[in-house]
C-alpha cells in the first residue's frame, strides 16, 4: 500500500515520520520473502499513538515491523504499511544490575553490552537473531535462558487506549514462546533485572551455547529460526526428523538437512512454497503420529 496523499505526507514530516516508498519486505526478513510496501520509520516514541491514528482515520492499514526474523511475508503489493521504531540512543541503560534498553536494539547487542558491564544471565540467547521487542513478544528462549524470566517492567503503547504506558513484571504473563500482549501492542522498551557475573565467565558461556548453535543449527542459509513449537514433552524437530523430512521441499523452500524444525529458502522461495511446507510437514506428523504442531513463527499471510 502506497502512501501518496499530500495532506498525510505532509503530516508525517510533522510527526518526524520517514516514509519510505515501495520497500521489499523480501529484504527486511530473514527468511528473504516478502511484498512490496511504504516502510513508516518512527523516529520519536512519543509520536507513535497520534501516528497509528492518523493513519486509521485515513483507512490505512498497519503491521508492526521488527527485527523481521520469526516473519513470513505474502508476496505481490501488500494491503497495508509497515511501521518500523527506529533504534534511539543510547539503546541501553545501566543502573547497578538494572537494563532499561529500547524495543528495536538487536537482542545480541544488548547482552554482549551488558557482559562489558560484567551483567549475564541471557547468555544463551545471544545468537538468537532479532530485537529486543521481538523477544520479549515471542518470550525467546535457548540454553536455560529465558527474557521473560527476566523482565521488571515493560514500556507499551497499549492499542485498547490509544496511549504508552509503562507496566510492572506482575501485570505481565510470560509463557513457553508466547506473552501476554496483544498482537495491536507496540512494545517501546524494557527494564531487565540481570545478574553480577565476572565477563569472562560470560564470555565462555556464550561461546559454549554459540558452538552448540553452529553445529546444529542452519546459520547461513535464509530461515525464520524454528517454524514450530515443541510439543510437551518432546522437540518438533525431533518429530519431523522422525519422519524422514530433512530436505523435504515445495518449491524453493526445504526442510533444513541441518535441523528439521529450520525450513529454509534455497533462493527462490515463495510465500506460498513456504507456506505449503509449513501446512504439508504438519499434516504428515500428524496423520503419522497424532500431534499437531502450533507454528512458532508468526504469518502475515493476505
Amino acid at each position: 500500500m502506497l502512501v501518496t496523499n499530500p495532506k498525510l505526507l505532509k503530516a508525517l514530516a510533522d510527526l518526524r515520520v520517514e516514509r519510505r516508498p515501495g520497500v521489499r519486505l523480501a529484504s527486511w526478513t530473514s527468511l528473504g520473502i516478502g511484498g512490496t510496501t511504504d516502510l513508516l520509520l518512527v523516529r520519536e516514541r512519543r509520536h507513535l499513538p497520534e501516528l497509528l491514528r492518523l493513519l486509521r482515520s485515513n483507512g490505512i492499514r498497519h503491521r508492526l515491523l521488527g527485527g523481521g526474523t520469526n516473519l513470513l511475508v505474502s508476496d505481490g503489493e501488500l494491503p497495508w504499511v509497515a511501521v518500523r521504531l527506529a533504534r534511539i540512543e543510547p539503546t541501553v541503560r545501566i543502573e547497578g544490575t538494572s537494563v532499561w534498553v529500547d524495543a528495536a536494539e538487536e537482542l545480541g547487542r544488548t547482552i554482549t553490552t551488558c557482559a562489558k558491564a560484567n551483567l549475564g544471565g541471557l547468555e544463551g540467547l545471544v545468537g538468537v537473531p532479532g530485537t529486543v521487542g521481538g523477544a520479549l513478544r515471542m518470550n525467546a528462549g535457548a540454553y536455560d535462558a529465558e527474557i521473560g524470566k527476566v523482565v521488571r517492567e515493560i514500556v507499551i503503547y497499549r492499542a485498547v487506549y490509544g496511549r504508552i504506558d509503562t507496566l510492572p513484571a506482575s501485570q505481565l504473563r510470560f509463557r513457553y514462546r508466547r506473552s501476554s500482549f496483544s498482537t495491536c501492542d507496540i512494545l517501546l522498551g524494557a527494564r531487565l533485572e540481570l545478574v553480577e557475573r565476572p565477563y569472562r565467565e560470560i564470555v565462555d558461556r556464550i561461546h559454549v551455547c554459540n558452538f552448540k548453535r553452529r553445529a546444529s543449527q542452519p546459520l547461513t542459509e535464509k530461515s525464520a529460526g524454528c517454524i514450530f513449537k515443541n510439543p510437551p514433552g518432546t522437540s518438533a524437530g525431533r518429530l519431523i526428523d522422525g519422519l524422514g523430512l530433512k530436505g523435504f521441499r515445495v518449491g524453493g523452500a526445504m526442510v533444513s538437512d541441518v535441523h528439521a524444525n529450520f525450513f529454509v529458502n534455497r533462493g527462490r522461495a515463495t510465500c506460498m512454497n513456504m507456506q505449503r511446507l509449513i501446512e504439508d510437514v504438519r499434516e504428515r506428523v500428524w496423520k503419522a503420529i497424532k500431534i499437531e504442531l502450533e507454528e512458532e513463527i508468526v504469518l502475515w499471510v493476505n
